[in-house]
């Protein structure tokens, strides 16, 4: 087993991609912390507790796990939740943060209230148990975080607020990697492909037509995302990225779907144009012609505006 002696906390952890990391966790030996509150997609109430279907399986199989019901998005909850590792489990080893939530429309039909929730439990609720874990793993000089961000964070369509929260996990993971890497905690973070209550329902299927039906999307990407594997693809390489074995990955991010892995560029300068005089300031006409015929030349336009008619 490869993670024989660890400790862990996996949020989000009563279903989809959660729930996965945590069972695979647990069958590599290490003692996990299966975090949800048991609510629904969008943040609502739900009666249930799904953490505690997945600590029984976990025990079933003969590993070691307790339940957490807290929201990540409350500060002293995540505090909490760590405090809790430590106390049963005598330290913290690894903590992936998958909790997630999704309440999507148009941005200009988004409440200031979908806005400010998704960011509270996504971006914000990454940092709080970042934020806790971190004083633990530092003392400990050894620690692995795994965080989820998601492909959104190129931009998506009905997800203003998701997308934000997901570009903003990547910036934060990076931070965390250079700040925390000379304690010998890393940093990462996953964008999944996988089919979960969070990425396919009745709902969001009939949105994936719609979008195709308007030429948003082409009929490949409906297909593929019609054929979306499921969750239990991505956890092998949150399990990787926990181990002693990856103590040199750092502040990278990785896509895990079926059958393919691959990684990100970042920061890498695309193209460039120079000014030669002295002071070097272009003008607006100057970029006027530059723009186009260097900077953006071939480049298309994302969205294009339609016609009317």
């Amino acid at each position: 087993m490869n993670l024989e002696g660890k400790s862990a906390i996996v949020t989000g952890a009563g279903r989809g991609i959660g729930k996965e990391v945590a069972l695979l966790l647990a069958k590599e030996g290490a003692s996990v912390i299966v975090n949800d509150p048991g609510v629904g997609r969008g943040g609502e109430s739900e009666e249930g507790a799904p953490a505690d279907d997945v600590v029984a399986e976990i025990k079933v199989a003969g590993g070691t796990a307790i339940a957490n019901y807290d929201s990540v998005a409350e500060y002293a909850n995540a505090g909490r939740m760590v405090k809790q590792c430590v106390d049963t489990y005598g330290k913290l080893d690894i903590l992936v943060n998958v909790a997630g939530m999704l309440r999507e429309r148009m941005i200009w039909n988004m409440t200031e209230d979908d806005f400010d929730a998704v960011i509270s439990v996504h971006l914000k609720g990454h940092w709080n148990m970042c934020h806790h874990a971190t004083k633990v793993m530092r003392t400990e000089r050894h620690g692995r975080i795994i965080n989820f961000s998601s492909d959104a964070f190129k931009g998506a369509i009905g997800q203003c607020n998701y997308s934000a929260a997901k570009a903003g996990i990547i910036g934060l993971t990076r931070s965390i990697a250079r700040e925390c890497g000379r304690y010998g905690i890393t940093a990462n973070a996953m964008c999944p492909m996988a089919a979960t209550r969070m990425t396919v329902n009745d709902a969001v299927i009939a949105g994936w037509k719609r979008r195709l039906d308007a030429g948003l999307l082409t009929q490949a990407q409906y297909d593929s995302r019609m054929a979306m594997p499921g969750p239990e693809f991505v956890a092998p390489m949150v399990a990787y990225l926990a181990t002693d074995a990856a103590e040199d990955v750092n502040g990278q991010l990785f896509h895990a779907e079926r059958s393919r892995i691959h990684t990100y560029y970042f920061g890498e300068e695309a193209r460039s144009i120079f000014k030669q005089d002295d002071d070097g300031m272009f003008s607006v006409d100057e970029l006027l012609s530059m723009v186009p015929e260097g900077l953006m030349q071939g480049i298309p336009n994302i969205a294009p505006k339609e016609d009317p008619k």
